[in-house]
């Protein structure tokens, strides 16, 4: 098959996407599929171009690796945490991702939500050239940006409700990563047998056991501590304010500390809180290079996930993937009975509580820190559920399967 993806973020770019979007098209060539995935160059979290890939006359960047054509749309450099300039580049996005697949040839797509990128490329690369394709979701939209207050004009969410509508309704398959988005998706109109339940996947060769002690660890201060990890995009969703109030809650407890290793729209805000709290016990670190991530989740002693009251039930980080296969412990605050706190009660991996409340997030903390045979047996349970349900040459084969279906339909 020739097989068009289009979405937002591909290695070398940081965040949980880019090693996804890259692992799929890699495998899909494995399995003798011609690939072809349009993207943007790096910019994510922070919105900002490095200097490499920008200006020099270029709109398009082109290349093969590792067997897949890897088309990247210019992007101006600008500060994602300010929503009308991600919104340009959103709109830049979309524009160049036609105009890249405009001569393609092609036998399905594979398209990344939200619409907010994927709106324009999927009208035209689409619907206009009557093409099957794969809609994604990844965040149930515009209910997610409702939730989190980032769409309160009636008019923008009608304008979002409508390009989301677009897309599934036009999409031959709508794939969920989540049971939980079913009843949201429903009340959308999206029919239950057009959903194809297909998790994340992790790259279980790279992300694997390591010694507490390692080299990221040593380099910045983490040995002798009791380390409570948040790895990933410090964005609006993540409720990340209540993680520095149940540190200082902790903050006389002087062997934990709080460390936050990424980036994200929400990054200066808990720099500048920790800073007004006084918090000594609070670390923020910059994004890592992909090849340091096992190093990275191998100096916690214990790592986070958290997502805000009502984002649980649209929203299965992928992070949390990476945590179980680095063999670590983890603490989930989340909605209940959401996938990702059915996830961890299913492979034994860790603790689930409440989102948004430090009072049991420090209780979390204090049971994992005294109790070694409960961590270490957490750790070897989510590094058993990874190798058997995440990885990525077997999801790659799920998806195979859902585009060789829709052509076959779409031919009879």
């Amino acid at each position: 098959m020739r097989v068009m993806i289009f979405g937002t973020c591909y290695e070398p770019d940081l965040g949980p996407s880019a090693p996804l979007f890259t692992m799929l098209c890699e495998n899909l060539v494995r399995l003798g599929h011609q690939v072809t995935i349009i993207t943007t160059v790096p910019n994510y979290p922070s919105g900002r171009v490095p200097a490499e890939w920008r200006g020099k006359g270029k709109l398009l960047w082109k290349s093969v690796e590792n067997g897949v054509e890897v088309i990247r749309v210019a992007q101006p450099s600008l500060d994602a945490s300010k929503l009308p300039l991600r919104a340009l580049q959103y709109i830049c996005y979309q524009i160049g991702a036609t105009w890249a697949g405009l001569g393609k040839q092609y036998d399905v797509v594979i398209a990344g939500s939200s619409s907010l990128t994927a709106w324009l490329p999927f009208a035209y690369l689409v619907v206009l050239r009557r093409k099957p394709a794969i809609y994604s979701v990844a965040d149930v939209y515009p209910k997610v940006g409702i939730t989190l207050g980032i769409f309160r004009n009636k008019p923008v969410i009608a304008l979002v409700s409508s390009m989301e509508l677009f897309c599934l309704n036009n999409a031959a398959v709508v794939r969920i990563l989540s049971d939980s988005f079913r009843s949201d998706l429903s009340e959308m109109g999206v029919p239950d047998e057009k959903m194809v339940l297909v998790y994340d996947w992790v790259d279980t060769d790279l992300v694997h056991p390591m010694p507490r002690d390692n080299a990221f660890a040593r380099e910045h201060n983490l040995t002798g501590q009791f380390v409570v990890l948040y790895a990933g995009n410090l964005g609006l969703s993540q409720g990340l304010e209540h993680i520095l109030t149940a540190a200082e809650t902790l903050k006389e407890h002087q062997d934990i500390s709080f460390v936050f290793v990424g980036d994200g729209a929400n990054r200066e805000r808990l720099v500048a809180e920790a800073e007004q709290r006084r918090l000594k016990n609070v670390k923020f670190i910059p994004y890592q290079p992909r090849p340091r991530l096992p190093e990275v989740l191998a100096s916690a002693d214990v790592s986070l996930v958290s997502l805000r009251h009502g984002i649980g039930f649209s929203s299965l980080p992928s992070k949390t993937l990476s945590i179980l296969s680095s063999g670590r412990p983890i603490i989930v605050s989340i909605d209940e009975e959401s996938d990702t706190w059915k996830l961890i009660q299913k492979a034994k991996a860790g603790l689930c509580i409440a989102p948004e409340n430090p009072p049991a997030l420090v209780e979390a903390i204090l049971t994992l820190k005294s109790d070694q045979e409960l961590r270490d047996c957490f750790g070897r349970n989510g590094r058993i559920w990874a190798e058997n349900n995440h990885s990525p040459q077997s999801c790659a084969k799920q998806i195979e399967k859902i585009m060789l279906e829709i052509i076959s339909s779409q031919k009879s």
